[in-house]
């Protein structure tokens, strides 16, 4: 992975906050956080989130962090909030806090009232005693991450530059956990979150960022090492069967489906995806859930899978078997939660064509092709990550406990506004 950093581009960034009235810092970090958004192989819609920590003219210690609803590539001041530290950093050593009351700890904190919510890795962000911080769901990274037993091959890897934190809820639970490892750790320059992602920090913006391209070039080299070559995006050169498209979307369009005023459908079929649903177990790799936890708010924990050329009949059972899976997989995890869950639809949002490719599927053309885009980065993460041993992502319960966490739910709202 290459270095996107430009002196010049740099240098026009803070020229514009300063201009704005805003700080160097805060220019520099929108600068990085645009070229870290505008690489999909670090992160895709929304994914990953920054920071950079200021002091204010008055001498508070700020932290402006990614807001809720912003993506990277595009984002602006308004889309870094600031936020107080010290009200944050008393959580630290505080009580366990839950996902509504850390959100509130974190508007409270905000110095704009109005401005978005912080994201919820917000308290990880601060607890970092760096100015910089940076986090991404590469795609390399994934396909490492999604590995079972990968400490003393991240240790082997990186060395003691990275730390190794163990699958945690995000949130308050992930901030106080990776916080202590970080403590236990002082000298490391990342963390690699295991079935998550990376996060890389320092006091300087292009040293955060720069960080984060060597540590996924490492793993990109990991790969290597085993005859990996992991492509960059792909673009979609299979022809698309337009007879099974309309069957699909006739199935999908009937009364009673969350569908039913209309679906769109983003068909992609690359190299990568093809080789992916070539497998013969491709049902059984789909069913063991996303690449990144977040993924299942908006592609469900698996896609439903057909035959090319599926008449009528075949799509509608494999829709009644998807929702008889769906329900189960409902009844076996909700009984166990501390709060009661509604069920969301039972309809999948991918559809897998055997040995072609994958469709997407929408309410809108901007939900499809988001899904579109995160299942072509997925099938190039599990090519890798099957070729290098076995994608093993989140067990179920991890998975539906992010599918119905609240805070992840809410951003899905305020992307249909």
């Amino acid at each position: 992975m290459k270095s996107r950093w430009n002196d010049e581009d740099a240098a026009r960034y803070v020229e514009a906050a300063l201009e704005a009235g805003q700080s160097e810092a805060l220019g520099l970090r929108i600068y990085t956080s645009r070229i870290i958004g505008g690489d999909p192989d670090l992160v895709l819609h929304g994914g990953g989130n920054t920071s950079v920590k200021v002091t204010s003219a008055d001498g508070e210690a700020l932290m402006h962090i990614k807001g809720s609803g912003w993506d990277l590539d595009t984002i602006e001041a308004p889309g870094l909030p600031a936020v107080r530290l010290a009200p944050l950093f008393e959580a630290r050593n505080g009580p366990k806090l839950s996902d509504p009351d850390m959100v509130a700890l974190l508007r409270a904190s905000l110095i704009e009232a109005d401005a978005p919510n912080p994201s919820v890795e917000a308290l990880l962000h601060a607890f970092l005693p760096f100015a910089f911080v940076d986090h991404t769901h590469a795609t390399a990274i994934l396909a490492l991450a999604d590995q079972p037993d990968m400490r003393e091959t991240v240790s082997r890897v990186y060395g003691e530059r990275l730390a190794y934190v163990p699958y945690v809820m995000p949130g308050f639970d992930l901030s106080i956990v990776a916080d202590r490892i970080y403590r236990d750790h002082p000298g490391c320059e990342g963390l690699w979150l295991e079935n998550h992602g990376l996060f890389t920090f320092a006091d300087d913006a292009r040293a955060s960022y720069e960080l984060m391209i060597e540590f996924v070039t490492m793993a990109e080299e990991e790969l290597a090492r085993k005859g990996i070559t992991l492509s960059g995006p792909q673009p979609s050169d299979g022809a698309e069967d337009t007879a099974l498209t309309a069957r699909l979307e006739a199935a999908l369009t009937r009364d009673g489906s969350p569908f039913a005023r209309g679906v769109f459908l983003d068909y992609r079929s690359t190299a990568a995806i093809r080789e992916h649903a070539g497998k013969e177990n491709v049902e059984a790799i789909g069913l063991r859930g996303t690449v990144t936890p977040d993924h299942v708010i908006r592609i469900k924990p698996w896609p439903m899978v057909i035959e090319a050329g599926a008449d009528e009949a075949a799509i509608d059972a494999a829709l009644a078997a998807y929702a008889d899976r769906y329900r189960a997989y409902f009844t076996r995890n909700a009984t166990r939660t501390d709060e009661p869950k509604q069920m969301l639809d039972v309809y999948p949002r991918l559809v897998l064509v055997r040995g072609k490719g994958i469709y997407a599927l929408g309410a809108s053309a901007k939900a499809a092709g988001i899904g579109g885009d995160l299942c072509e980065q997925a099938t190039r993460a599990i090519n890798a990550a099957e070729a290098y041993g076995r994608f093993t992502p989140i067990g179920e319960a991890d998975l539906f406990d992010m599918e119905y966490w609240s805070l992840e739910q809410a951003k899905l709202k305020v992307a249909a506004q």
